[in-house]
């Protein structure tokens, strides 16, 4: 599955109407609230989730941003994996 991205939003499938997104708000200069995940039921429990995380964990590390997980799967997703924390908003 080929991650993509436009405005704030990384996805999957077609842009008006994507299987699966991550959504995110740009936040003062440097940090992004993740505020909404999902993945369609067809898609689930492939990984889509966790590649659409790494792809906003990429994003951040890129830009110089920290990340505040406010989506409960992005969230369960840091906690899960403590190699994100260097990107995660304090």
């Amino acid at each position: 599955m080929e991650i993509k991205q436009k405005e704030n939003t990384f996805y999957v499938g077609d842009e008006a109407k994507p299987s699966a997104e991550l959504h995110y708000v740009p936040t003062g200069p440097d940090k992004l609230i993740v505020d909404h995940t999902y993945v369609s039921d067809d898609l689930r429990g492939q990984g889509i989730g966790e590649k659409l995380v790494v792809a906003v964990v990429d994003h951040a590390r890129a830009e110089g941003k920290t990340i505040i997980p406010l989506c409960p799967f992005t969230k369960n997703q840091f906690d899960r994996h403590p190699e994100y924390h260097d990107v995660l908003a304090t």
